[in-house]
């Protein structure tokens, strides 16, 4: 099979971590290669030193996006899960992608209350005392996608109910192998 990229883009906290770890487990358990790119770790160890500026929000997917582009080379499974709240910017990163192999954007939908509501590290709380500036989906744009190829809305499904929404929509693209139910 060739490679593919999972794009899993949406507000801090929706869910896209979660859910993407989930179907890595189930990528891995068919047999293929899978590589997670978390944006959180990305930060970390690619993109040190960037802030949170429109401009490094950009570099910080543009370098995902190149480095998803580089592994689906490889025919690796890509999962790709990153804030990416610019629409523009995500068009970069499948076109990078789409030179060697398919990309699959997955908007993880949560309203701001519900990340909120599920943030353990107090960031949400800080963004709306103004002591974080330039939150997404605070005081920073989030553009939603125009056309991913799914939405999983993690207020109505469980993480479990997400995944096996996203591994049948890999199934119907004919990306992954369809599974035999008896």
């Amino acid at each position: 099979m060739s490679g593919f990229v999972l794009w899993f883009t949406g507000l801090s906290g929706a869910g896209k971590t979660t859910v993407g770890s989930l179907v890595a487990r189930e990528l891995e358990a068919q047999g293929l290669t899978v590589e997670i790119l978390d944006g959180d770790v990305v930060r970390t160890h690619l993109s040190k030193g960037l802030g949170f500026s429109k401009e490094d929000r950009d570099t910080n997917i543009e370098r995902i996006g190149w480095v998803a582009s580089r592994l689906t080379r490889q025919g690796g499974a890509v999962i790709a899960a990153a804030i990416s709240p610019y629409e523009e910017t995500r068009r970069k990163a499948r076109a990078m992608v789409a030179e060697f192999g398919s990309f699959v954007e997955v908007y993880v939908k949560a309203s701001v209350e519900e990340c909120a509501r599920r943030d353990v590290k107090g960031l949400y709380e800080k963004a709306f005392a103004g002591e974080i500036k330039g939150f997404t989906g605070v005081d920073d744009p989030y553009e939603s996608p125009a056309d991913p190829e799914l939405v999983v809305d993690t207020e109505a499904h469980d993480p479990e109910e997400s995944a096996a929404l996203i591994v049948a929509k890999l199934e119907e693209l004919g990306l992954v192998p369809a599974q035999v139910t008896a």
